[in-house]
């Protein structure tokens, strides 16, 4: 889209105008298929970005953080989370370490067994949970000094939960934007068929105005500017209606995890923005394909 052709869609001649119908089924599908491709473009892009900030923050949060499981006989039990604590005091990158308390425990249980387990009477393991610094540790390393002097405990640091949580994320957000491209598709396949629609509905006045010595350029250029407007009108109010309705989404919880996470977030709330002009840009292209398309068949 050229500097000219935008001032041709601001400006317009009204006398073109008058050949494109100002009502009617195109009109209304028009309007009504960038508008609902445009409320659903939002929803995709809120996907995309949620999906994108759950991938930062579990990458971040599990990375930072690693567990020590110690399996002991009771009676050692104490003496190898001490050993541990020890260790782990003494490692380059351990930024703390402390041992779960049998409440702390249990807490982590009651949601699989209930808020009565008797977890001082049961062989469990003792859990110490370990937070990295900015430079982080050497596990390899650490397992090794464990193995030697601490040898019932056994060094979770998250990898193998981290990675699938990061990959699942980052694929969801690539389907979002898959999805707002696939939206954009449908809408210009839309547009493509209301724009054949109302050339073909209007072959008589095309060919009076042929006579008369009208331009096909000058004939597109009237078709293109009205749809490319409703266009941009349609999805407009779709844009805005999915910015009220994403509003009404609760807010991210941390209780409520990934679903109350969905919305924008941010100086995110400004991509929606990009969203009438992106589906003017297509009805334009769509639009003028197919006015020349259908001009040169109705030659």
């Amino acid at each position: 889209m050229t500097p000219a052709d935008i001032i041709n869609l601001v400006v317009g001649d009204p006398q073109a105008d008058r050949m494109v119908p100002p009502t009617g089924f195109t009109a209304r599908l028009t309007l009504f298929s960038a508008g609902v491709m445009a409320f659903l473009a939002v929803f995709a892009m809120a996907l995309s970005l949620a999906s994108g900030r759950l991938a930062a923050r579990w990458g971040d949060e599990l990375a930072r953080s690693a567990t020590l499981r110690i399996s002991a006989p009771s009676e050692q039990m104490e003496a190898q989370t001490a050993a541990a604590l020890k260790v782990l005091e003494t490692t380059a990158g351990v930024a703390s370490a402390r041992a779960l308390t049998s409440d702390e425990q249990r807490a982590l249980l009651e949601p699989w067994f209930g808020p009565d387990m008797p977890v001082d009477t049961l062989p469990i393991p003792q859990l110490i949970e370990i937070t990295e610094d900015e430079r982080g540790y050497d596990p390899a390393g650490l397992r090794h000094r464990l193995a030697a002097e601490v040898p019932g405990a056994v060094l979770d640091d998250h990898t193998r939960w981290r990675k699938p949580l990061v990959t699942a994320a980052s694929r969801l957000r690539a389907l979002g934007w898959l999805s707002i491209g696939l939206i954009f598709a449908a809408m210009a396949a839309m547009i493509t068929l209301a724009a054949n629609a109302a050339l073909a509905a209007n072959a008589q006045v095309i060919a009076v105005l042929r006579i008369v010595g009208a331009k096909d350029a000058y004939i597109a250029q009237a078709f293109v500017r009205r749809y490319t407007l409703r266009a941009l009108t349609g999805a407009a109010i779709g844009t805005g209606a999915g910015l009220l309705a994403m509003l009404m989404l609760p807010s991210a919880q941390e209780a409520g995890g990934f679903l109350t996470g969905l919305g924008f977030a941010g100086w995110h709330w400004l991509w929606p923005l990009v969203i009438p002009p992106l589906a003017a840009i297509v009805a334009f292209a769509a639009t003028r394909a197919a006015a020349r398309s259908t001009l040169k068949g109705l030659s």
